[in-house]
């Protein structure tokens, strides 16, 4: 079993920053992926941004590429989501998601981030 602790989120004005962690946890797992997604109000949820645990490749949405950056500290397994020049279309809820080799896929619990003046 695999639990994902995900960071608060919050509220931050347009053109504002914010950093999101997310930290797994549990027995005998092997990460191949970690990432974010979020759901707005009415929309469907979509991949914000993901990375691979092996290499560190990353691959981002195109709404939030050259604001977001997303990392991981693979001692920690922990994956962070840097988010610059945020935009009211960002207010959503995010989601943490862990992709496994062999125990199939795992999310957080989600944090709401608000951009709003």
């Amino acid at each position: 079993q695999v639990q994902l602790v995900e960071s608060a989120g919050g509220l931050v004005q347009p053109g504002g920053s914010l950093g999101l962690s997310c930290a797994a946890s549990g027995s005998a797992f092997s990460i191949y992926a970690m990432g974010w997604f979020r759901q707005a109000p009415g929309k469907e949820r979509e991949s914000v941004a993901t990375i691979t645990w092996i290499g560190g490749i990353t691959n981002y949405a195109g709404s939030v590429q050259g604001r977001f950056t997303i990392s991981r500290d693979i001692a920690k397994n922990t994956v962070y989501l840097q988010m610059n020049s945020l935009k009211p279309d960002d207010t959503a809820v995010y989601y943490c998601n862990l992709q496994t080799l062999l125990q199939g896929a795992y999310w957080g619990q989600g944090t709401q981030v608000t951009v709003s003046s």
